[in-house]
């Protein structure tokens, strides 16, 4: 029976009659399924690790994605904050009911002696109202 033989490079399984060996100087034999993984490692000198369509590619990732899970399951989870309901508009009011309800609120204020007051003395500001203290206190 035949040995299936697996590519040095990409991982995949060579067929019988298929493929290329290559034998360096030591003594190292490597066997490569497609023209692309000799040049890919002998020419070019890439690592296989570091290429996205090989198996030692793949299993690298698998290693690192069990690595972070197994960090990430042993974190606590963060409480999960439910949002806020949404507020509900309110109606507005129709006009008719605008009016009344000002003038219920009208009736309602009691009259205060800040009202009873001059505008003039109202409207006056601080440093008026000192000068005009001092005038009187000069006259007496």
């Amino acid at each position: 029976m035949v040995e299936m033989r697996v590519c040095s490079f990409c991982g995949k399984e060579i067929e019988p009659g298929t493929g290329k060996m290559y034998v360096k100087k030591d003594g190292t034999v490597f066997l490569f399924c497609t023209n692309k993984c000799s040049k890919n490692m002998i020419d070019m000198k890439r690592v296989p690790r570091r290429i996205t369509w090989t198996r030692a590619y793949a299993r690298e990732k698998d290693v690192r994605m069990a690595a972070i899970g197994a960090t990430q399951a042993k974190k606590p989870e963060a409480p999960k904050v439910e949002p806020a309901p949404a507020p509900v508009p309110e109606a507005k009011p129709s006009p008719v009911e605008e009016k009344k309800a000002e003038q219920s609120a009208e009736e309602a204020k009691p009259e205060t002696k800040a009202e009873e007051k001059p505008a003039e003395e109202k409207k006056k500001p601080a440093r008026a109202k000192k000068v005009k203290a001092e005038k009187a206190e000069e006259k007496k």
